[in-house]
């Protein structure tokens, strides 16, 4: 194992992720008491792989991070993505809900070897790409530190100073990102964000994003040429087939030159077809978190996720839950709200994962998280770099 730290936590999901990975978590920092309530819920109930977990309910500005140096070899968080959001008021440097300043003082701090942070893909519009710059810079020289009486973009200017003249002393990272597709690595629903990954500069980490492991042409494969995945869920094949000519001519190509990954994308009916209809009864004490809630409906620009689709974008919703991205569409055609069970699994959280809060809360901490997934397939290629690093390291 190799001990690590995470800040802005939430109910768990990129923790979870990295744990999986190989990573110890020392510490998890959050500040909303219904997500910590949420986390050591699960260590109170025996979720093995956080039973260890130590979860500190508080604002990061107010955590000092001594005695971390030398002891911690990642640090990790989700920046609170509001100020970024497509869906808020997109105020960015002007809103104090930007946390990225604690982030790079935690990394300032404890020096780890190498850091990941997530966020949402707003973080990429091009009316913040001069902010998004001022974030990678500080990341990647996290001691020149912006003074009381500076602005922004003051500080800006003196980190491209410092990045320019090619300084090799103090500490140092090589930052990458990237806006990952969620569905391509195995998550049943589209969900994009930005990943922000960091080495420390003295070990020449020579590190890259993880290949995507699946593709929506092996999908379109599946369910149009082979009809394999109607076949694996026991369904005839629709005789309506949705593509033209030329789009299974380059499907079929694309899949069968492997010039695609042959994992397809996962589907809701994927994630949720084994689980009983909600709104009938079924065993409570096997199926955790699978209450029906009611009320769905679809009106202009909200209808339901698809069955036979990777599912919209969970979301959290600043007041309950949007109409259409937290609903699927049943094969009758009516739609109703995703239990929570349901998102949990399309956020892909183990089933053994609970959710201790009413729905709206649990639905806001769910859609509010990493997929565990992606947080997994970053993490373990992350945690594999730091392998052959130590190992090389142990031959010098």
């Amino acid at each position: 194992m190799m001990n690590s730290i995470e800040l802005f936590s939430g109910t768990g999901g990129l923790a979870l992720g990295l744990q999986l990975s190989g990573f110890d978590h020392t510490a998890l920092y959050e500040w909303d008491k219904d997500s910590c309530d949420n986390l050591n819920y699960n260590i109170q109930h025996g979720y093995p792989a956080i039973r260890d977990w130590k979860v500190y309910q508080t604002d990061v500005r107010t955590v000092h991070y001594d005695g971390y140096t030398g002891k911690i070899q990642l640090v990790a968080g989700g920046p609170p993505c509001q100020p970024f959001s497509l869906g808020g008021k997109h105020q960015a440097y002007n809103d104090k809900r930007d946390m990225f300043p604690e982030a790079v003082r935690a990394v300032r701090e404890v020096r780890p070897k190498v850091f990941i942070f997530e966020n949402v893909r707003g973080l990429l519009r091009k009316s913040f790409s001069e902010y998004f710059n001022y974030i990678l810079l500080q990341l990647q020289h996290p001691e020149i530190i912006k003074a009381e009486n500076m602005t922004w973009i003051e500080h800006l200017a003196l980190l491209e100073k410092h990045h320019t003249a090619g300084h090799e002393d103090g500490l140092s990272y090589n930052v990458v990102f990237r806006l990952l597709n969620a569905a391509d690595y195995g998550v049943p629903q589209i969900r994009q964000r930005v990943i922000i990954v960091g080495f420390r500069s003295d070990f020449n980490a020579s590190w890259a994003f993880p290949e995507p492991t699946h593709s929506q042409d092996a999908l379109l494969y599946s369910k149009w040429i082979s009809k394999d995945y109607w076949d694996e869920h026991d369904m005839k094949a629709p005789s309506d087939v949705p593509l033209t000519k030329a789009k299974i001519k380059a499907v079929q190509k694309s899949v069968e030159e492997g010039l695609c990954p042959t994992l397809r994308w996962q589907t809701v009916r994927d994630a949720i077809g084994d689980l009983p209809d909600p709104t009938k009864p079924y065993d409570i004490a096997r199926f955790h978190n699978h209450e029906h809630r009611p009320g769905a409906k679809t009106y202009a620009g909200h209808s339901g996720s698809l069955l036979d689709e990777p599912s919209k974008t969970i979301k959290a919703g600043a007041h309950g839950v949007p109409g259409g991205e937290n609903m699927v569409v049943l094969d009758d055609g009516s739609v109703r709200y995703y239990t929570v069970r349901e998102s949990a699994r399309i956020q892909t959280f183990p089933d053994d994962y609970l959710f201790s809060a009413s729905w709206t809360e649990s639905m806001r901490q769910i859609g509010n998280a990493v997929p565990v997934k992606l947080a997994a397939a970053v993490g373990q290629s992350v945690y594999d770099q730091m392998e052959r690093m130590m190992k090389n390291g142990s031959k010098k």
